[in-house]
């Protein structure tokens, strides 16, 4: 899901943030305290159900896309048993806000192991970052002058993406013996989940939008990181609405640029939890009695918040080991 800043290896870093006005699917958002969907939760001042969907089945929503209304009440009964963890029959805010974060953390667990096996086959404790570097980026190695200089979305060149694994390989690499454990190679492919990795991340952001290398952000790079609209064009309504951002909430001290700790900031949105907060949204939408808790009848009825979403691309059906 969402937007994504890579390396040649499939590292992925998911970020995106919460935004009023809708925008195209190529822009590319950096927030890191990523969101639970890469839907809006608010389209034109409407609520978009799409949103709960994503957030509250996370990559299972593509599957439930698919199911009749009788078939997603069945499977969400089921859910809906497993969120109940005290089997009071009750699901508090607090199991909702559990179960979020779980479907989210899912998809960041499965996406390493599925790494951890690709570039370490035979599941060594330590993979070496010789052994990463010969299986990502050996073809530099044969190509000599046959090697091009740019990728094909012309960001970034080969040698300096094998740079920015290398820094931060070794920013991940805690006991500094140039090789990554299973964990440490989760924060290598995942520096958001972090708190350790997420100053290389800022640098990465910083070196991906200055593109003058003066150490600051303008509004224009700001603005160019998101759209590239031809001379002749309006600009949109989201990027207006982004010019009005920059300088009322990203330019802290109004001197015109986004530091380094303004990009920070930007960035690492401190004190917002977005599972406590659509746990709080979803009950509301769905607490008929208001005792602030949820039966599974009062979810079953509210069934289309939960898994109802009208989205229409469906995607392949992921098979996973929960038991339907």
């Amino acid at each position: 899901m969402l937007r994504t800043l890579f390396t040649l290896g499939s590292v992925f870093l998911v970020i995106v943030t919460v935004r009023a006005i809708p925008k195209p699917d190529e822009v590319q958002d950096r927030v890191l305290d990523k969101d639970l969907s890469d839907q809006e939760h608010f389209i034109n001042s409407q609520h978009n159900p799409t949103y709960d969907h994503e957030a509250f089945l996370g990559e299972e929503a593509k599957t439930f896309d698919q199911l009749s209304p009788e078939e997603s009440r069945r499977r969400l009964g089921i859910i809906v048993d497993k969120i109940d963890k005290d089997k009071d029959g009750f699901v508090t805010q607090e199991e909702l806000k559990d179960w979020i974060k779980y479907t989210q953390q899912r998809y960041i667990q499965d996406d390493v192991d599925r790494q951890w096996t690709t570039h370490n086959p035979e599941d060594k404790e330590k993979l070496p970052w010789q052994e990463y570097r010969s299986l990502v980026y050996g073809f530099m190695d044969d190509a000599g002058d046959d090697l091009p200089e740019k990728t094909e979305d012309d960001n970034f060149s080969y040698a300096a993406m094998l740079k920015r694994d290398r820094r931060r390989w070794s920013v991940a690499d805690k006991d500094g013996d140039d090789a990554l454990t299973k964990e440490e190679f989760t924060g290598f492919l995942h520096p958001e989940e972090s708190d350790d990795m997420r100053d290389v991340v800022v640098l990465e952001t910083m070196e991906d939008i200055d593109k003058d290398a003066d150490g600051k952000i303008s509004v224009t790079e700001y603005i160019g990181d998101m759209y590239r609209g031809g001379a002749d064009e309006e600009e949109p309504e989201w990027v207006k609405n982004e010019r009005e951002q920059f300088s009322t909430y990203r330019d802290k001290d109004g001197d015109g640029f986004m530091d380094v700790e303004e990009v920070k900031n930007w960035i690492i949105p401190a004190d917002f939890d977005h599972a406590e907060a659509e746990s709080r949204h979803l009950i509301y939408e769905a607490d008929g009695d208001a005792d602030q808790k949820l039966t599974k009848e009062e979810i079953l009825e509210k069934y289309d918040i939960f898994v109802g979403s009208q989205a229409t691309d469906f995607g392949e059906a992921l098979a996973r080991h929960d038991e339907f």
